[in-house]
Order: structure tokens, then C-alpha cells, then sequence
């Protein structure tokens, strides 16, 4: 893969992951600014992630069907109109309307990089790419959450708008136009999830997903409501986060690479539970950093060696398996943010217990889900359509 495209890929997902965190970070100041309670305003983060989850079902058959320019061009040109439009909102009812617009184009982004960085990279290095793809992403969402503390909200949603336009123009240029075969669209999930690793790999990215964002998204409300933390601080904590996310995906995609990305992902979820187990102790300034360093780190580690399996799947299934991965991610998700916003408006420290539990025993069930060795040699979606 040349650097210049996988720099346009990198460009596409710093886009994409600019205010996605920071929605999280602004629940509180966009409560504020439209006069409704928090765990209220706090919508604005699953309707933007179901959408995003149910869209990315799509984009890769279409992306076999019609190739990747047009379809990434379109969904980037809509997606920064609509943060425009965010931007510009007069209503919190208008607000999270375009939220819901920027879930369905925004989830073309990850499926295409997974499955060009597969065709173009050899199977021992592409842990390090993937692990540099979504390294990325973690910049872009760390500047989103740390200008949160700082800008007004409605600027986080200009940045983003202005940066999509702008890469419009050598997006147009740079990404190749693939046409594979030029197929009919098809969405042949059902076959391929009769594939065991293809399956396996999707019910770990579900529970995962769903135990994940099932704390970090109401973590804002928690650092402002439990422990009376200001937005600029809620904003440095959060960043922290983000900040650890940018050698944990380099460092697990390498360590993916060098031992396994079983061992990678399993060990990235023991290092999410430390962290959310620190947090029960309600901890002071520097141990409460210190656990969302480790937090951040953990979940982007886990990432990088569960993608990088991913991409490491057939051919004949990888197009389906990408974009499950986004949809299962997203959908799963906003399934934990609603989960999570049940439990933990209840009691913080009990709902933090609860999924640290699931998380630490979420380890031994990787070894059934994740298999990294083919077994079933041979298949096919086309030959089991026939």
C-alpha cells in the first residue's frame, strides 16, 4: 500500500473520530445549552451510534458491487454537511437529527480501511498498519476531546464539517476506483456467519462493544455529577483517555504481530478492567488519571489485535466481515450506553463493579471465540450459494 493512500485512509478516520468521543465530554454543556437534564442530552451519543451500526451492514457488499470512490466521496461530502448543520442547530431536536445523518454516511470509513489495508498489505504486517489506522483515529478523537474543554460545543462540530470538505478534494484523487468483478449488490450475512470464525469473531466484538461503551459514555456525567468535576477537567480526563488509546493501537497491533492476536486482545481486556476497578475507589486527581490511562490504553490494545484477526479472514468473507465489525461494534454499543445509563443512574460504583466483573471473566470465553488458525479450508460465498 502506497503511504499516500494510506495517509487519505488515516485522514478519513481522523474525520470520522473527531467528535465522536467528545459527545461524551460536551452531554453536560449541551444539556446546559438547551435546558435539558443530562442523562437526557446523552441520546445524542446511541443516535448516533445504531444508525452508524445498521448503515455499515452496507457499505461493504457495496463496496464489491460498485467499488470504493464513489460511494467514500458521497458518504464524506453528506457527513460534513450534516456536522455543519449540528453546528448551526437551533433545536436540541434538530441536533440530534443530524446526529443520526452523521451515524449512516460516517460508517462507510472503517469497513473500507479494514478491507483495502487486507488487499494491499501481507499478512505478517498488517497489525502494524491497522494499529497505525486507528492510532489515528485516537489523535483526531483526543484533539476533539481536549478542545472540548475549551471551545464551545458548537465548534466541535464546525472542525469536523470544515476538515471533510477539505478532504474531498484529494480523496477525489487519490482513492482508487475499484470495481471487483463488478457484482450485482448482494448481502450475503446469513452465509457468512455460517463461517465459525467469522461468527465467533463477531459475538467477541458484540460483548466487547457493549461492556465498553457501556461505561465510557457516561463517564462525562460521572466525573460532573459524582465527582463534581469542571468541564475543562472532565475534558483533560477524557483526552487522557484518547491519549493512551494512540500506543495502545500501535503497541497491540505490533504485539498482534509478534505474538498472536488472541493473546493481544485478551490482554487489552484485562487492562479495561484495572482501570474501571480503580475507578470504583472513586479515586484523587492523580490515581483517577492514572485509571483512565489505563482504561484508554487497554480498550485501544484489545482493538488493534481483534482487527487485525479480522483482517486476516478469507477473501470471500472479509467484505461482510467489515462491515459486521463497524455494525456490531456501533449497534452493540449503543445497546451498552443504554444498558449502561440504566445501572449506572442507579449507582455508579455498582453499575463500574458490574462490568468490571463481566470484563475480567469475558477473558476466558476469547479462547472459544477468537481462532486465528483456518480450519475451514475452502469456503466460499459463492460456492455455498450455489
Amino acid at each position: 500500500m502506497s503511504k499516500k493512500l494510506f495517509f487519505i485512509l488515516c485522514a478519513g478516520g481522523a474525520v470520522l473520530s473527531f467528535n465522536v468521543a467528545a459527545s461524551a465530554a460536551l452531554v453536560p454543556s449541551i444539556a446546559s445549552a438547551f435546558s435539558i437534564p443530562q442523562f437526557a442530552a446523552g441520546k445524542i451519543i446511541w443516535l448516533y451510534m445504531l444508525p452508524y451500526g445498521l448503515s455499515a451492514l452496507f457499505y461493504g457488499p457495496l463496496v464489491r458491487a460498485y467499488g470504493t470512490k464513489k460511494i467514500e466521496i458521497t458518504c464524506l461530502f453528506v457527513f460534513s454537511c450534516v456536522n455543519l448543520a449540528a453546528a448551526l442547530s437551533s433545536s436540541f431536536g434538530w441536533l440530534c437529527l443530524c446526529r443520526v445523518l452523521a451515524g449512516v454516511t460516517g460508517a462507510s470509513v472503517t469497513p473500507l480501511a479494514i478491507i483495502m489495508i487486507s488487499r494491499r498489505v501481507p499478512k505478517e504486517k498488517r497489525g502494524g498498519y491497522i494499529g497505525l489506522f486507528f492510532s489515528s483515529t485516537f489523535v483526531s478523537s483526543m484533539i476533539g476531546v481536549f478542545l472540548s474543554g475549551v471551545l464551545p460545543w458548537r465548534w466541535i462540530f464546525f472542525i469536523p464539517a470544515a476538515a471533510g470538505f477539505m478532504l474531498l478534494f484529494p480523496l477525489s484523487f487519490s482513492l482508487p476506483e475499484e470495481f471487483p468483478g463488478r457484482e450485482r449488490f448482494r448481502m450475503q450475512y446469513v452465509t457468512a456467519l455460517k463461517y465459525r470464525r467469522v461468527a465467533g469473531v463477531c459475538l467477541y466484538i458484540a460483548a466487547i462493544s457493549l461492556l465498553y461503551h457501556g461505561v465510557q459514555q457516561w463517564l462525562g456525567v460521572y466525573f460532573s455529577s459524582v465527582l463534581n468535576r469542571g468541564q475543562l477537567e472532565i475534558s483533560f480526563l477524557m483526552t487522557l483517555s484518547g491519549i493512551s488509546g494512540i500506543p495502545g493501537e500501535a503497541a497491540g497491533g505490533r504485539f498482534a504481530d509478534y505474538a498472536g492476536r488472541r493473546k493481544a486482545a485478551g490482554t487489552g481486556v484485562l487492562l479495561m478492567a484495572a482501570g474501571l476497578f480503580l475507578l470504583v475507589l472513586r479515586p484523587g486527581a492523580w490515581l483517577l488519571s492514572i485509571s483512565m490511562f489505563i482504561w484508554g490504553f487497554g480498550w485501544a490494545f484489545n482493538h488493534a489485535g481483534v482487527s487485525t484477526l479480522l483482517s486476516d479472514l478469507p477473501s470471500s468473507v472479509l467484505n461482510e466481515a467489515a462491515s459486521l465489525n463497524s455494525s456490531l461494534r456501533f449497534l452493540s454499543g449503543g445497546a451498552g450506553v443504554l444498558a449502561g445509563g440504566f445501572l449506572l443512574r442507579r449507582s455508579f460504583t455498582a453499575g463500574f463493579v458490574v462490568f468490571g466483573i463481566a470484563l475480567a471473566a469475558f477473558v476466558l470465553l476469547s479462547g472459544k471465540l477468537l481462532k486465528e488458525k483456518q480450519k475451514e479450508r475452502g469456503f466460499s460465498l459463492d460456492q455455498a450459494l450455489k
